[in-house]
């Protein structure tokens, strides 16, 4: 246990370095516009965690993934409590690549913003006469990195992403980039593919991967869940509008609504929240979430 020590802690996540692994845990806060809320959502950090626990078995023919296990019982006994249970993986150590793995199968914020301007989504062409929700021809993968200075995600092209490879990993930046954009596009047609079939459409999503101790590509963080994706309902989807979402939507149109709220929300929108976090998830597993 002494060995045990807090890596990171963001908004919504902690890690703690566990010795040869990491301890991931999704934390029940809630964060909108930059700023974490004064409220929790009780059971969100633990439904991100199985939901990526799903997605990370029905993957795994396609890449490795670095979970080892969600059982608290195969953790330090730090972790032995209510609060760790349902919400905490322990994972693989990776060398995280610098990479933000995105891939678009549909046309939605800041992808249609660009195109209405250019009609390209990060310097890709799409085709004329496209409307905001449509389904894209084939899905589209444009990566971003984390800037250098501040702490925005920039979008770069898929021949910029072999640059910032090959700076850090010199001789692998072209193999390390197309084995990204080959897993990131088959990963999100095999689970959109899924999902539609489940009435849920993944518009978009974001994917991280790292290299293990045999430096082969896993899929690292977490996996398309409503925090890292959006989800939309199969029913009611219909082009030309913006969609409703199987995430923090509540949230924002609250915190937009009343401008004053000193980032605490009322009960009916945090259970609104959470009920819609629970059924994506009974909707993709099939099962009643339980913890």
């Amino acid at each position: 246990m002494a060995d045990l020590k807090l890596l990171y802690e963001g908004k919504v996540r902690e890690v703690y370095d566990n010795g040869d692994s990491l301890i991931m845990v999704a934390t029940d806060r809630i964060s909108a516009f930059d700023n974490i809320l004064k409220n929790k959502i009780t059971d969100k950090g633990a439904v991100l965690t199985q939901m990526s626990r799903f997605w990370f078995d029905f993957t795994k023919d396609i890449v490795q993934n670095h979970m080892l296990s969600v059982d608290v019982k195969d953790m330090p006994e730090f972790f032995h409590k209510a609060e760790y249970t349902g919400n905490s993986m322990k994972v693989k150590k990776l060398s995280m690549l610098p990479i933000e793995c995105i891939v678009r199968g549909y046309i939605t914020g800041s992808g249609w913003e660009s195109y209405k301007k250019n009609g390209t989504v990060c310097g890709i062409k799409l085709p004329e006469g496209l409307i905001e929700s449509d389904k894209l021809p084939e899905p589209i993968y444009t990566p971003s990195t984390k800037a250098e200075i501040g702490d925005h995600d920039e979008n770069i092209s898929y021949e910029q992403s072999i640059e910032v490879l090959e700076r850090k990993y010199p001789g692998k930046g072209r193999e390390y980039a197309s084995k990204l954009k080959e897993y990131t596009i088959m990963l999100y047609k095999k689970c959109a593919e899924y999902a539609l079939g489940k009435g849920i459409i993944i518009a978009d999503t974001k994917f991280e991967f790292g290299l293990d101790e045999n430096g082969e590509i896993v899929i690292g963080d977490e996996m398309l869940t409503p925090d890292s994706s959006r989800f939309w309902p199969l029913e009611g989807y219909e082009p030309g509008k913006g969609q409703q979402s199987f995430d923090k939507q509540f949230v924002r149109d609250w915190l937009k609504a009343n401008p004053d709220n000193d980032l605490l929300l009322p009960q009916e929108v945090i259970d609104k929240t959470i009920d819609k976090y629970k059924e994506a998830y009974e909707l993709l597993t099939g099962k009643a979430f339980v913890k």
